[in-house]
């Protein structure tokens, strides 16, 4: 290269390097119209790198290739020789292009190669053919491009029956590792399901001519997804693909978005539209590929219906009026007309869902073209949506089918609001609308314990549609409930039950994990809410497929099993049982009873753990004591033991028995002569459990997230019980806390006669019985939820 070549190449790097710039700050140029504009003027870089070199081609291939060069995606370039070309001239034409590329600081991904070597290689790694297939000429010889195109695209749809599954399962395995984009609080717009990297994927299914998706909102949504990681980059500075919360409110800002929320929520619509994409052509992949493989003949051969030309026409099962299954689809009849059957739609995705087959594209746009269903909904439309809902795990993909095409949203005007509404709490794994169908899914298994299914399976689609609208979603979802019910065809007394159902479905859950069982006034809460035993098992029921469809955290077997105390003893009551006194506790379980045992004995704590399926379970027996809940609480934040439930109690002989739920952050938890050690210590004082935990908090200080939790509170539950005092704590989650609150209880001088430790995700809601060293409620309470809220603060 000569020096004259050298300084320009050197200036029209610094020439690019300063449009760049001035292209990535100009605000009046965003979406499609920036990448293009990117990639011509980088296209215009490089040629001018190449020069006039003979014997070579430079290509853009994968994004690049497309036109689509994001402010810090990879340049994906392919330099093509010659199979004679001089080695030395090759290697020196790569350096021209390659050094300038990295000393922009630029990523690059590239390759030198013949076309027949880009040939063998795409042959061999499917990531290789499928960024082929969008090569595009830079400069050079265009010869040398247009032979690798044409190969490539020769080579994929010869090799398609074996190479799509391969497509596929490439796809399978990147959801497996990083989940579904249409759920995530933090989703990879790239890798995720429903990503770009799935939009890709469908081009490159249509380039086989096998299958081609469905058209409708496809390219809108992928360009969402591009402009909302365009943002990310120029915000960021990074190229990253991982949309994180910190990052959210300014890219929501640059898009013109009102808040985070509504980010996510476009985000969520566009990841849906390319996820059912997917699904369809995959399907219909899928179908062409066993037809290629001989089963129609075979069936000809086996005696199958036998069409034009000696083809096998595919077999038509009927599967309901005016729906039939083929060839593994629910499709319509031939004699269906939607426009003059309003129940059609319904009548088909409960025919679908019970069948467990999948609604076909071209059936569910004709379902679309249904008329409105009359109000109130004649009574075939509310069974055929009832069994809808009953179908189990089959309703998910009938539901996300019909909404596809904006069915659901038409007969259930409210779901639109709910519809890819974000939950910004980690325990919750689903959007609204998902969970709300994930919440039938249990309920359909749940449905032989109570009277009504159809009221426990409608309550379960309703239950959380007040969310989205302003204050408790309860509350404006019992509002909701009201609207719904009648127009769906419930009549006053159904309504009036779905109503309570919506309004109530955290009572359970919260009252017994909150507050102590023994306690009538536990009990009375219930009862007062719940007029008789069949609306109590359906409450039962819905709180029960309600946390199941939240996620792992918010359902075990010891929520179940406190739950299940409570409406025990609500059902008792309202079957006509006095609940005058408070009721004599259960007694402890064996293991308890031994531990108490040797603790009255010895005068000295007695440990043992367990490991169940919800983790590790710690019961601890020990002289009653001051301090005793501060003391246990710090051996076990010192001891790295996270804690997801407690119950502390008094049982006979003087004796407190404290039953943890914990997980070890690290390992395997310590044994329980370890803790028992500890124990020991903490109460003698000879262990000083505030400096050893002030030390750990001090060495992880620095770790902190940037934005300071909400501050905790402390409030007085009037009415809680008679017998004691309630406070109620909220507070984050954090290393140490229940001893926080231990020794607040402590220093505020009052006595912990039981509480009720709650964990859920980040978050915490603990329940503490206190009274006053003479045994009755406190007066003056609010000056002890105040003292301990500052010392908590």
């Amino acid at each position: 290269m000569t020096d004259t070549h050298l300084r320009a190449t050197d200036s029209g790097t610094d020439c690019y390097a300063a449009a760049r710039l001035r292209l990535l700050h100009d605000r009046t140029r965003s979406g499609p119209a920036l990448r293009a504009e990117l990639a011509r003027l980088t296209d215009g870089w490089l040629a001018g790198l190449l020069g006039r070199a003979q014997g070579v081609a430079l290509a853009a291939v994968g994004g690049y290739g497309r036109g689509e060069l994001s402010p810090r995606s990879d340049l994906d370039l392919l330099l093509l020789h010659a199979p004679g070309a001089d080695p030395a001239h090759v290697a020196a034409v790569a350096d021209r292009l390659w050094y300038p590329v990295w000393d922009l600081g630029l990523a690059l991904d590239h390759a030198v190669r013949t076309p027949a070597g880009a040939r063998r290689t795409a042959a061999d790694d499917l990531k290789v053919h499928l960024g082929l297939l969008d090569a595009r000429h830079l400069a050079g010889d265009p010869d040398l491009t247009a032979a690798v195109r044409a190969t490539a695209y020769a080579d994929w749809r010869d090799r398609a029956p074996a190479r799509l599954p391969e497509l596929r399962e490439l796809g399978e395995e990147r959801a497996r590792h990083h989940g579904d984009l249409r759920f995530l609080l933090e989703p990879d717009l790239k890798e995720a399901r429903g990503g770009l990297r799935d939009a890709t994927a469908l081009r490159a299914v249509a380039a086989s001519w096998l299958a081609d998706a469905p058209r409708a909102g496809l390219e809108p949504a992928r360009a969402l997804l591009l402009d909302t990681r365009d943002a990310l980059h120029l915000t960021t500075g990074r190229a990253t693909d991982r949309l994180t919360l910190q990052e959210q409110d300014q890219v929501a800002a640059a898009l013109g978005h009102p808040d985070a929320d509504a980010l996510l929520r476009r985000v969520y619509e566009a990841a849906g539209t390319v996820a059912y994409a997917a699904d369809v052509v995959w399907r219909e992949a899928g179908r062409v590929l066993r037809a290629r493989s001989g089963r129609p003949r075979l069936r000809r051969v086996l005696g199958g219906r036998g069409g034009r030309g000696g083809f096998v026409e595919p077999e038509r099962l009927p599967l309901a009026e005016g729906v039939v299954e083929q060839d593994g689809e629910v499709v319509l009849a031939r004699t269906a007309r939607p426009g003059d059957d309003p129940v059609l739609p319904l009548r088909a995705a409960a025919a679908a869902a019970r069948a467990g087959l999948p609604l076909a594209a071209h059936t569910v746009r004709r379902l679309a073209a249904a008329g409105p269903l009359p109000e109130p909904w004649p009574a075939e439309a509310r069974e055929h949506f009832v069994t809808l809902l009953g179908a189990g795990p089959h309703t998910v993909a009938v539901w996300e089918a019909l909404e596809a095409e904006g069915v659901m949203s038409r007969l259930l005007p409210e779901w639109e609001r709910v519809r890819c509404r974000p939950q910004r709490n980690p325990v919750h794994r689903w959007t609204v609308d998902r969970h709300l169908i994930e919440t039938c899914v249990r309920a359909a298994a749940l449905t032989r314990r109570v009277d009504r299914p159809d009221l426990l399976l409608v309550a379960a689609l309703l239950h959380d549609l007040g969310k989205g609208l302003p204050g408790d979603h309860s509350v404006a979802g019992e509002a909701v409930a009201r609207e719904v019910a009648p127009r769906l065809g419930f009549g006053p007394g159904d309504t009036a039950a779905l109503a309570l159902l919506v309004r109530h479905h955290l009572l359970l859950v919260e009252t017994a994990t909150r507050r102590d069982l023994d306690d009538p006034a536990t009990v009375r809460v219930v009862t007062d809410a719940v007029p008789d035993g069949p609306t109590l098992d359906l409450l039962h029921a819905l709180t029960e497929a309600d946390a199941l469809a939240t996620g792992p955290a918010a359902w075990n077997s010891w929520r179940a099993s406190l739950v299940g105390g409570l409406v025990r003893r609500a059902a008792g009551v309202l079957a006509g049982e006095s609940a005058v006194g408070r009721a004599e506790p259960s007694p402890p379980s064996a293991e308890g009873e031994r531990l108490a045992a040797e603790a009255r004995g010895t005068g000295s704590p007695a440990v043992a753990l367990s490991a169940g399926p919800d983790g590790v379970e710690l019961l601890m027996a020990v002289p009653d004591q001051p301090g005793v809940l501060a003391a246990a609480a710090g051996v076990l934040a010192l001891r790295r033991l996270t804690v997801r439930a407690a119950d502390l109690r008094a049982v006979a002989g003087g004796v407190l028995l404290l039953r943890w739920r914990v997980a070890a952050e690290f390992g395997d938890p310590p044994a329980g002569a370890r803790l028992r050690d500890d124990l020991v210590r903490a109460l003698d004082g000879s262990l000083d459990l505030a400096g050893r935990l002030a030390e750990r908090e001090a060495a992880y200080a620095g770790r902190r997230r940037a934005l300071p939790p909400a501050a905790p509170s402390v409030s007085v539950c009037d009415g809680g019980s008679h017998d004691a005092t309630v406070l109620e704590v909220r507070a984050e989650d954090a290393p140490g806390l229940l001893y926080r609150i231990g020794r607040a209880l402590e220093g505020a001088g009052v006595w912990v006669r039981s509480a009720h430790v709650s964990t859920l995700g980040a978050s915490v809601v603990d329940a503490f019985y206190v009274t006053g060293v003479d045994g009755v409620p406190l007066r003056g309470a609010g000056d002890v939820a105040e003292a301990v809220e500052r010392a908590l603060a």
